[in-house]
């Protein structure tokens, strides 16, 4: 079973604005999103200031890296932030509910050359239910309401996730969508879930990893070609159980994969609510055994809500672990080597961000 080695965790750097979506740039800086601070932000390698690379109203949630060369961002369209233990002294930032100010939810593509944002997708009108078998468009079409995360395929397809909106009184029923590689269409390919988060690829391509976020439990859907869907026929949403066998209370996010198949999903809350308790890494084997690796900062400092995780280095066996909560951006080494995303990741090249240096280290 892989492995990450918890006992050489590094805190890369602190106070950003509820970090998600790590990307590792082929200088070792780290791109990802602030949902809080609502932008688009890189990290120099080893740590350092922060780099604003573009403003994102609303909420930036996953990001990857387009064939073209920009970002594509999942914008969940804003929350309210609860701070715990109070605002006065807030140690932990914890997403709420749908805002006065909502957006909606958009798939957006960043231009970092710029800082433009663009909007590609607000709504679907095409759908398939269950997954494999069209049925009649939506009409109207059904608006997106909190995007949360994405994976861009071999084809330059993108499979994103909807996680939905949760007001006082009632929430979104969603699913997960896929965006055609020419961008024209954009399709309801599994509905409905309970809020699903998380979102991979095996390293095959053939399997579609979602995790259901209050469900506690991965599940992964068969994939004839890019963009199409062989359903389990045996279940509605078409899906395979990968595992329910998490750690505790585990309430899960986004996640990534290594060579060999595992999947690595950032695990809040195992040991039940308690915003202040730490979460960890819940490592996966593609038959569904499970390793749950707990996060320990030096001198037991708090990191309870990991929200998502990349890997890079020279030979990608470093995670990198985003802790939105608390706003840390940590690393650990991992003993797989990460799998190297399609159009980009660790080979993306951060130097045409205008303003930002590369930092160069000690005997370089």
């Amino acid at each position: 079973m892989a492995k990450l080695d918890n006992s050489k965790i590094e805190l890369i750097v602190s106070g950003l604005g509820y970090p998600e979506g790590p990307i590792h740039c082929s200088d070792g800086s780290i791109m990802l999103v602030e949902i809080k601070s609502e932008q688009l932000t890189i990290i120099p390698r080893g740590g350092g200031t922060p780099h604003k690379v573009a403003a994102i109203p609303g909420g930036p949630n996953g990001a990857a890296v387009a064939p073209d060369g920009e970002i594509l961002v999942c914008n969940d369209g804003g929350f309210t932030w609860i701070p715990i233990p109070n605002a006065t002294n807030p140690i932990v930032w914890v997403a709420g509910n749908q805002p006065e100010n909502y957006i909606g939810g958009i798939l957006q593509s960043v231009d970092v050359t710029t800082g433009a944002v663009a909007d590609l997708a607000t709504e679907a009108s095409v759908r398939e239910f269950p997954p494999g078998n069209s049925v009649p468009n939506w009409s109207p079409p059904y608006d997106l309401k909190g995007l949360d995360d994405l994976v861009v395929d071999e084809a330059g397809g993108v499979w994103f996730t909807d996680y939905g909106k949760i007001r006082e009184r009632d929430k979104d029923v969603t699913g997960v969508y896929y965006m055609s590689p020419d961008r024209q269409t954009v399709t309801q390919k599994i509905y409905p879930l309970n809020n699903p988060n998380g979102i991979a690829l095996s390293p095959d391509g053939k399997r579609l990893y979602v995790a259901l976020t209050f469900e506690r439990k991965v599940v992964y859907y068969e994939l004839t070609e890019p963009g199409e869907i062989a359903p389990n026929k045996h279940v509605i949403d078409g899906s395979y159980l990968l595992t329910a066998d998490l750690e505790g209370q585990s309430v899960l996010d986004s996640m990534a994969v290594d060579n060999e198949g595992n999947v690595y999903v950032a695990t809040m809350l195992p040991e039940g609510n308690n915003p202040l308790s730490n979460g960890g890494i819940s490592i996966i084997s593609p038959d569904g055994d499970v390793e749950f690796v707990p996060i320990v900062l030096p001198g037991n400092a708090v990191a309870p809500l990991p929200s998502n995780i990349c890997f890079g280095g020279p030979d990608m066996k470093t995670a990198f672990i985003t802790c939105g909560g608390t706003g840390h951006l940590i690393s650990m080494p991992a003993e797989v080597p990460g799998l190297k995303l399609n159009f980009g990741g660790s080979e993306f090249d951060a130097s045409v961000i205008p303003g930002y240096s590369p930092k160069k280290l000690a005997g370089e």
